[in-house]
């Protein structure tokens, strides 16, 4: 007889970006971050704002009726200590890498609602490594590969892959033969601990065991892995699952589209939409990405975030300082210069330009508010069209 998993076999844990007001407040106070922005030096600047945890309730603006659509759901799965729960500890709970050695080993299936941005907005269940989800005695499986959009398998880099990839194969031809859209994702994790040349070597072994023991089965459609090298340690993590969400994102070609128009008419060398809590960046133009530059447009929205919440926050004010007004100048030491400017109370724009091209900077920020107006844009049609989704399945409904 199956077992029915009610909900007291796992745990739910719901957390958002922002305080219940997004640091704005109502009405929008004055801007924290005075007239000009900030100027620093090229340095490196670690740690980030602390999450905050509370249920996410209703968010004004465009971003309601996002907020009241179906969250796709991401599994995250893989054997046990292969770094699961350290990786969304890292990500979304903004919990320091060194913090992570003190984690439990995780016992029970845990749900998170993930609500950092109008964009990014899913739920991840993190899966302990000791269970057997597909055993029959368990009834939920079926629902649970039905509803995801991408499962992400963790292994981890220094241990020896065969009982990993092996579950890994069971895992994946069970998960497509139920849901064939599932995006599936393989986190070589834990590689802080190899050399470059020892990286590469592994990630191709890793890559061809899967590949060729996926060949064999006898799935109905091809099976397509995607995989990448990760450490909690440096970006490469947010940069792995930034390429998940993207992913997700039904608007990304538009996107990615408007940041290229920018780029090329403001002479900027590089351009990321990012969300400001998570640093996870939803967007990026066509350019290839250079895990140094990721690293110092991330590096920008801590000291921005940081500054703010010292220096733009009134006496018992909470949030993160970050509102209409939020834009920063980093001139950096090599001749490029960092440029943030906020797209929306969630995301925004990080570039990356050289300082003899900065000098028309009213050009750059005219063409910064056609791209905001574009986006928004975005926003619009894509609200506009999940109320007339909504509106002809209730009429639906209301016909039966």
């Amino acid at each position: 007889m199956a077992r029915q998993y009610v909900e007291e076999d796992y745990g739910e844990e719901d957390f958002g970006s922002f305080d219940p007001n997004m640091g704005y407040g109502s009405p929008p106070p004055a801007s924290h971050m005075g007239e000009a922005g900030h100027h620093a030096g090229g340095g490196h600047h670690g740690g980030g704002p602390a999450g905050s945890q509370h249920t996410a309730g209703g968010q004004s603006g465009h971003a309601a009726p996002l907020a009241n659509e179906m969250k796709p759901n991401i599994l995250l799965m893989g054997l046990k200590r292969s770094g699961k729960s350290s990786i969304q500890k890292v990500v979304f709970h903004k919990m320091s890498p060194n913090e992570t050695l003190f984690l439990e080993s995780t016992t029970k299936i845990v749900k998170n609602d993930v609500s950092n941005s109008s964009f990014v907005q899913f739920k991840i269940w993190d899966f302990p490594g000791q269970l057997d989800f597909m055993d029959p005695r368990l009834d939920f499986n079926f629902d649970v590969f039905f509803d995801c959009r991408a499962l992400v398998f963790v292994i981890d880099a220094q241990d020896n892959p065969t009982e990993a990839l092996n579950k890994l194969h069971i895992t994946v031809v069970n998960a497509h033969r139920i849901n064939p859209k599932i995006e599936f994702t393989v986190f070589i994790h834990k590689v802080d601990g190899l050399s470059d040349d020892h990286k590469i070597e592994r990630q191709r072994d890793i890559q061809q065991q899967a590949m060729d023991e996926l060949a064999t089965s006898e799935a109905t459609s091809p099976i397509h892995l995607s995989f990448y090298l990760t450490s909690i340690y440096d970006h490469s993590i947010f940069e792995a699952f930034s390429k998940v969400i993207q992913r997700l994102i039904p608007q990304l070609p538009t996107l990615e589209n408007l940041l290229d128009i920018m780029i090329q008419n403001s002479r900027i060398e590089k351009a990321f939409l990012v969300d400001v809590v998570s640093k996870i960046y939803v967007a990026t133009d066509s350019s290839p990405v250079d895990m140094q530059t990721y690293e110092l447009c991330s590096d920008m929205i801590d000291v921005v975030i940081d500054v703010s919440c010292i220096y733009g926050l009134k006496e018992g004010e909470e949030g993160l300082g970050y509102d209409q007004e939020s834009q920063s100048i980093i001139k950096l030491n090599n001749g490029m210069v960092l440029y943030l400017r906020e797209v929306n109370r969630y995301l925004a724009l990080v570039c990356l330009l050289r300082e003899v091209n900065f000098d028309k900077h009213g050009l750059i920020d005219y063409n910064f508010q056609c791209f905001k107006k574009a986006i928004e844009e975005v926003f619009s049609r894509r609200s506009q069209q999940l109320i007339k989704a909504r509106s002809a399945g209730q009429k639906g409904k209301g016909k039966q």
